[in-house]
């Protein structure tokens, strides 16, 4: 498995994780809903009471029905997140493990990339160093002009694609740093699309 795969594998379970915990949190927020609703349906029934006016002793009964119906709904939605909550402490360490296991792994390939590039480069090198020195044993001293002309011809051509290979290197590395922050920027936008469909559900 590539390290690219693994990243990918480890981004999914992170957001996996992270659009489940979206439900648990509106449990919670359901139980205050239900006591703001209740305490609403409680005050109006007061209210009519308190009115003394023909009827709204019905009708202050009915709004204390609401506000008990929506007591009951708060007490289920309580029992829900009380029973939620070793779910949602279990996820957040698995999310935390997942990030940090994800930065890890970022940290570890840009760190073998810059090692790639530093062996490249001292391959290059000594590669240029042995071709010079090839040269060297070739050039005859009783004619100097003619083989150290042609040696630094050589020279010349050597350092050309010596600086051609380094310009194409970098534009390959900033392709892959472009990559990994393109990777960043599609699972941001992955996980807030995620959580946006589940608050509109």
């Amino acid at each position: 498995m590539s390290k690219q795969t693994i990243l990918g594998r480890v981004t999914q379970l992170a957001k996996a994780n992270i659009n489940a915990l979206p439900d648990h949190v509106e449990d919670v927020e359901a139980a205050a809903e239900w006591g703001g609703k209740a305490l609403a349906a409680s005050r109006k029934a007061d209210e009519l009471r308190a009115s003394g006016a023909a009827g709204d002793a019905d009708s202050a009964d009915k709004f204390d029905n609401l506000a008990k119906v929506a007591l009951g709904r708060q007490l289920q939605s309580e029992k829900e997140a009380k029973t939620a909550e070793p779910t949602i402490a279990a996820q957040t360490e698995v999310v935390d493990k997942l990030k940090s296991g994800l930065d890890s792994m970022k940290n570890k390939l840009t760190e073998l990339t810059a090692k790639r590039d530093e062996l490249v480069a001292r391959a290059k090198t000594a590669q240029a160093q042995n071709t010079m020195m090839d040269t060297v044993k070739n050039i005859d001293v009783m004619d100097p002009t003619s083989d150290i002309s042609r040696f630094e011809d050589k020279v010349r051509r050597e350092e050309a694609r010596a600086l051609g290979r380094q310009e194409l290197a970098a534009s390959s590395l900033d392709a892959q740093f472009e990559a990994l922050d393109d990777l960043d920027k599609s699972s941001e936008i992955e996980a807030r699309l995620a959580a946006l469909k589940s608050r509109a559900a």
